[in-house]
């Protein structure tokens, strides 16, 4: 049995609330100040109502994936990482995007010469997580995301899997504090390559968490 790494992309291995917020700026007159919170609290119009309502907030989410996704540049280090730990684990991409996103992701993955299997999802990861952990029936697992939502989510229905916070944007790590339910903080990849690759060879699962978890 091979290892098996899920990980996410948006500020894990791809850099992105930097560029959306230029591209808000640019073209929707809208400053997005990173690390206020939500993404509906941290934008202001320069000029009308504030703030924005949720449609709106998600209708430009919805034009920035995939239509803007080529302003996305690669964290330093993620693609020689996953380069490493695939030559001992499988490794999924599990993506928040809607469904017809997954191919542009692969695409765009691709053209920084990441080429795994990529998965979206709508809401909580923890099923999602499960369910491929069920699927490929791994030695061990580990989780990389940049939300603590996620991590807790992880943690209630896939225990066994170890979680790793990762905030990959500087300005929005300093704003971010380490996720409860996660088992490390780690915000670059060399550091996290190694983190991953001893859970990889201790070969044990992470402990199960407590019955009492946040969904």
């Amino acid at each position: 049995m091979r290892p098996l790494l899920i990980t996410d992309c948006d500020e894990v291995l791809l850099h992105m609330v930097a560029h959306f917020r230029d591209w808000l700026g640019e073209h929707h007159a809208i400053d997005f100040t990173i690390g206020a919170g939500d993404f509906g609290r941290s934008m202001r119009r320069r000029e009308g109502p504030n703030p924005l309502a949720q449609e709106e907030m998600w209708e430009l989410l919805n034009g920035f994936f995939p239509g803007e996704m080529d302003r996305q540049t690669l964290v330093p280090g993620a693609a020689e990482a996953l380069a490493a730990l695939a030559g001992e684990a499988d490794i999924v991409v599990l993506t928040n995007l809607a469904d017809q996103c997954r191919q542009p992701r692969m695409d765009q993955l691709a053209r920084f010469g990441i080429r795994h299997r990529v998965e979206c999802n709508q809401g909580g990861k923890g099923d999602p997580v499960a369910r491929l952990v069920a699927e490929y029936g791994p030695s061990v697992a580990v989780f990389v995301d940049d939300l603590a939502v996620h991590h807790a989510s992880v943690a209630r229905h896939a225990p066994a899997v170890y979680r790793l916070h990762m905030v990959s944007e500087p300005e929005l790590a300093r704003a971010t504090p380490p996720a409860p339910l996660a088992h490390a903080r780690i915000d670059d990849w060399p550091t996290a390559r190694g983190w991953i690759a001893d859970r990889f060879a201790a070969g044990v699962p992470a402990a199960a968490a407590p019955e009492e978890l946040p969904a």
